[in-house]
């Protein structure tokens, strides 16, 4: 796929996963739009892309905030007239097993809010996203394509998994972008049939890698022996 001159942009883009797909279609030449929670590493992306001779910005939204997600889409717009791409990957990562045991004897269990704060991000966060990229493309007759990041995890723990809750977010974002097409078919009815046919959805399903959000909930050492 030729993307050169083309607009994408990447959710989560601030580091891992994101940073490295963003710097890969840069060096494409690619335009990208960075969105990311965190000022310092999306900057840092945003540099990072500038430097391969294309045009970046970086803006500072939370995917699971619907107010956050349509200002943010609404300024891409702005700086680049188009979007022709959108890689959902923004997601997190909260360590808690259902229960927690030790010496025989359960001493925590996993919270509503770490529970929620998942969901919010890596499935509602996709299909916010989502919806705001599709509706732009179609808007400006663009033949643009979805990809949802996903994972290993959506077919259930693996071992070594740092976290249950990560397995049926992922596995229902991969779903998404079976049902999204249709959706959005239904919506586009009356417009030109090319662009119907061209507005496409794809999944990128990554392996298990040492990656940064991990430090954070695992000791780095027993990461890398248990991978």
């Amino acid at each position: 796929m030729n993307v050169r001159g083309k607009t994408i942009l990447v959710t989560g883009a601030g580091r891992g996963i994101g940073r490295s797909l963003a710097t890969h279609f840069a060096g494409k030449g690619a335009n990208l739009a960075l969105l990311d929670v965190n000022a310092d590493d999306v900057n840092e992306t945003r540099a990072r892309c500038t430097q391969l001779g294309v045009t970046a910005r970086s803006y500072l939204a939370d995917a699971a905030n619907e107010d956050s997600v349509v200002g943010a889409l609404g300024r891409v717009m702005e700086d680049f007239g188009a979007l022709d791409g959108l890689i959902n990957n923004a997601g997190i990562v909260r360590d808690g097993m259902l229960i927690k045991v030790k010496d025989g004897q359960v001493v925590g269990k996993m919270s509503l809010a770490q529970w929620q704060a998942v969901i919010d991000t890596n499935l509602t966060g996709v299909f916010l996203c989502a919806r705001e990229a599709a509706q732009h493309m179609i808007s400006r007759n663009v033949r643009g394509v979805i990809v949802n990041v996903s994972s290993i995890s959506r077919a259930g723990l693996s071992a070594g998994s740092v976290s249950p809750m990560k397995s049926p977010t992922r596995s229902a974002s991969s779903s998404r972008t079976t049902s999204l097409p249709a959706a959005a078919w239904r919506s586009m009815r009356g417009c030109d049939s090319e662009l119907q046919d061209a507005m496409q959805n794809k999944r990128f399903v990554p392996g298990r890698f040492v990656r940064e959000i991990l430090y954070n909930i695992i000791d780095s050492n027993q990461l890398v022996t248990d991978i």
